[in-house]
C-alpha cells in the first residue's frame, strides 16, 4: 500500500510538472509556426491527437491493474537484488529503454503490431501534439516486453514510472523548429532523429526507433541521420499510402481491416496467410505492394541507373 501511494505521487508529481511545459512548448510552437508562416498545425489533425491520446490513456489506465499484478507475480521471483539506489535507476532507465527500442521495432516490422502503432504514424504534420498521437491498443500488450527487467529485480511501479518519465523526453522530439544539437545527436534521440522516423519516404522508413537513447539504433543498424533536403529529398510526414477515409473509427481501424481483407483472399496458400498477419508491413505474395526494404531497394536501383545514365551521356 505504501508503495502504491509513493508511486501514485511521482505520477501526480510528473504530471503537475510536464502538463505546463506541454502547454508552454504547443503555444510557442503554434505562435513561431505562424510568424514563419509555416503550416506546422491544423485543427483537424490536433483534434484527432487528443482524441487517440485520451483512447489510449483510458485503456491504460483500466488494464494497469492487470499488468502492474502480472510484473508483480514475476518480481516476486527475481534473481537479482541491486542494493546501490543510483545503480539501481540508472540500469533500469538504460534496460526499459533497451527493451522499448525492441517494442517499438517490432510495432514497425510485424504487421499485426504494426496494425496497432500505425495511429501514431498517420498525422502528415510534425509538431509537438503528434507526440501524444498514441497507438490506442499497445498498452495491452507493452508489459509483456517488460516482464524480464521485473524477473531481474525492479519493482513493477518503477518500471511505470520509469516508462512515464521517459515518454516526456519523447513527446519533445516530435517538433521541425529544434535543428541537430551538437553532441546530443551521438547519445540520445533528439527531433531531428526522430523527423527522420516518421518520414515517409524509402530511405527514412522504420529508422531511429529508439524513444530516450539512439545507441540502440546505433548498434543495431537502424540509425539514420537526418539529411539536407538538397542532399537527398524533403521530408514527407505521414504513411507511405494515405488513408482513404480519416474517420475516428477507421484511422484505428484500417489496417485490422486490411489484414482480414488479404488473409480472406482465396487465392493464396497457409504461408501467405500467415505473412499477411506477421510479415513486414507491405508484405504481398504477388509483388502488389512493397516492404520498406523493398522500397530501398527500389530507390537505390532508380539512383544507380540516373547516375549511370548521366555518366554515359558526359
Amino acid at each position: 500500500m505504501y508503495f502504491c501511494c509513493v508511486n501514485a505521487l511521482r505520477e501526480q508529481l510528473l504530471i503537475l510538472i510536464s502538463t505546463p511545459i506541454y502547454i508552454f512548448i504547443i503555444g510557442a510552437e503554434i505562435l513561431l509556426s505562424n510568424y514563419h508562416h509555416r503550416k506546422l498545425y491544423t485543427l483537424k489533425d490536433t483534434i484527432t491527437n487528443v482524441y487517440l491520446m485520451l483512447l489510449n490513456s483510458v485503456i491504460d489506465l483500466l488494464f494497469r491493474a492487470v499488468y502492474v499484478v502480472v510484473l508483480s507475480y514475476f518480481y516476486s521471483h527475481h534473481f537479482l537484488t541491486i542494493t546501490n539506489v543510483f545503480s539501481y535507476w540508472f540500469i533500469l532507465i538504460l534496460a526499459e529503454d533497451f527493451l522499448y527500442y525492441w517494442l517499438h521495432r517490432f510495432d514497425h516490422e510485424i504487421r499485426f503490431f504494426w496494425a496497432v502503432h500505425v495511429t501514431h504514424h498517420s498525422s502528415e504534420h510534425m509538431n509537438f501534439t503528434v507526440g501524444f498521437r498514441s497507438s490506442v491498443f499497445q498498452p495491452l500488450y507493452r508489459f509483456i516486453y517488460f516482464i524480464p527487467l521485473a524477473f531481474c529485480g525492479f519493482k513493477a511501479l518503477d518500471i511505470v514510472f520509469i516508462y512515464s518519465a521517459t515518454q516526456i523526453w519523447g513527446i519533445f522530439v516530435h517538433t521541425e523548429l529544434i535543428n541537430k544539437m551538437g553532441w546530443l545527436e551521438y547519445i540520445f534521440v533528439t527531433p531531428s532523429h526522430h523527423r527522420v522516423h516518421h518520414a515517409s519516404n524509402p530511405k527514412y522508413l522504420d529508422k531511429n526507433m529508439g524513444m530516450f537513447l539512439i545507441i540502440w539504433d546505433q548498434l543495431f543498424g537502424t540509425f539514420q541521420p537526418e539529411l539536407p533536403d538538397e542532399e537527398y529529398q524533403p521530408k514527407k510526414y505521414g504513411l507511405t499510402k494515405p488513408i482513404e477515409k480519416e474517420t475516428p473509427v477507421n484511422i484505428i481501424f484500417h489496417e485490422w481491416k486490411n489484414i482480414i481483407n488479404d488473409v480472406l483472399r482465396k487465392d493464396i496458400s497457409a504461408k501467405e496467410k500467415w505473412n499477411y498477419i506477421f510479415g513486414p508491413p507491405g508484405y504481398s505474395h504477388d509483388g502488389s505492394r512493397l516492404t520498406s526494404q523493398q522500397m530501398r531497394e527500389q530507390e537505390d536501383e532508380i539512383v544507380v541507373e540516373k547516375n549511370t545514365v548521366i555518366k554515359y551521356e558526359v
